[in-house]
């Protein structure tokens, strides 16, 4: 019995080991990433837009590490969709993120999140994204693929990630999860020898932009 009591604990363990040490990354789409694109400014007066703001959306995000993984937001950012012609294809996004309104689970991490070992928002107190193309998915209704400019940490680049889009004449809804490389942004901070930071972040957007009266 004493035999068997060890080895149910010793399982027990290693199943409790085994969540600890999963990536959220990997129940994930990876972001496609590469050189920034040049975006296109929208004819003004042309279209609706929605505006984007902490009241009505979400910008949140999971890291992660050898042991573990921290979840965290956005708390302040603004941003505009102009929806132009009733077509989403010809739509453009604006968002920029206030960088020092990062917030983790874990007070301590939030405060080292904005020092130069990652975000260091003194030198970077922005970040922003900037749609360059947006295309449907003929197979699944609302899905489309999304293309922009991410710049953070003073680093732009191009990414490309799934996204739910759908307008209606109040409200412009995107949910959208995928996973960025932080190193790609230039966020290299590896973390304890005994506790490595992995390099993928999950990105969660959860938008419900209200029209602009």
């Amino acid at each position: 019995m004493k035999r068997l009591g060890a080895m149910l604990t010793f399982l027990s363990l290693l199943m409790m080991l085994a969540v600890a040490c999963n990536n959220p990354a990997s129940d994930v789409n990876k972001a496609v990433t590469g050189e920034a694109q040049k975006a296109s400014t929208p004819q003004a007066g042309a279209g609706e837009k929605y505006a984007i703001t902490p009241q009505n959306s979400k910008v949140e995000w999971v890291g992660s590490k050898v042991t573990g993984s921290h979840n965290g937001s956005f708390e302040k950012f603004s941003g505009e969709i102009h929806y132009a012609n009733n077509n989403i294809a010809q739509s453009h996004v604006l968002i920029t993120i206030d960088t020092s309104s990062v917030k983790a689970d874990d007070p301590k991490l939030t405060e080292h999140l904005k020092t130069p070992d990652f975000f260091d928002v003194a030198k970077f107190p922005e970040a922003k994204f900037e749609s360059t193309a947006i295309a449907a998915n003929a197979d699944k209704a609302g899905m489309h693929t999304v293309t922009g400019n991410l710049t953070m940490h003073g680093v732009t680049k191009s990414i490309t990630f799934p996204a739910t889009i759908s307008v209606t004449p109040d409200v412009a809804t995107v949910d959208a999860s995928f996973a960025i490389n932080r190193k790609d942004f230039g966020i290299n901070y590896p973390g304890a020898q005994d506790n490595l930071i992995r390099d993928e972040v999950v990105m969660k957007l959860t938008i419900r932009a209200n029209k602009k009266s």
